[in-house]
């Protein structure tokens, strides 16, 4: 199996978990949610495009993987058999591929947010807050 497929699938889980987790079985019927957050969209979105590219039988086995996973998001055994699904689907089709690896963050990349008042850095040295304050070095 090719390491790209691999990579895609294991950097995909974390969103197929908040897919599952924020819209459970129906995740491939449900259109976006505004009141989802962007992972668990990128989720639904992921599970949507591979539901598409499916045939009947496929279809209905990815729906199978997809009830079991949302059943209990903590099933580890669950969720490897909803990504093994999407792995044979990953494998017989290149253009899904470059299309699941597009919707996912580029590997290494990192967001960071910060709350009004708070500071957020990848690498920080020193870092000072309020009014008034002084550095001496």
């Amino acid at each position: 199996m090719s390491t790209e497929i691999m990579q895609v699938t294991q950097q995909a889980g974390p969103y197929l978990s908040a897919a599952l987790a924020a819209y459970g079985s129906a995740v491939l019927v449900r259109a976006e949610s505004a009141v989802v957050d962007a992972t668990a969209d990128v989720g639904r979105r992921i599970l949507h495009l591979v539901w598409c590219r499916r045939d009947a039988p496929g279809q209905t086995a990815l729906e199978e993987a997809v009830r079991e996973a949302a059943s209990d998001v903590e099933d580890e055994d669950a969720a490897a058999a909803l990504r093994q699904q999407i792995k044979r689907t990953l494998r017989d089709d290149a253009q899904l591929l470059r299309e699941v690896a597009a919707l996912l963050p580029a590997a290494g990349a990192v967001t960071i947010t910060a709350e009004k008042g708070s500071i957020a850095a990848q690498h920080i040295g020193i870092a000072v807050t309020g009014n008034h304050n002084k550095v001496n070095q």
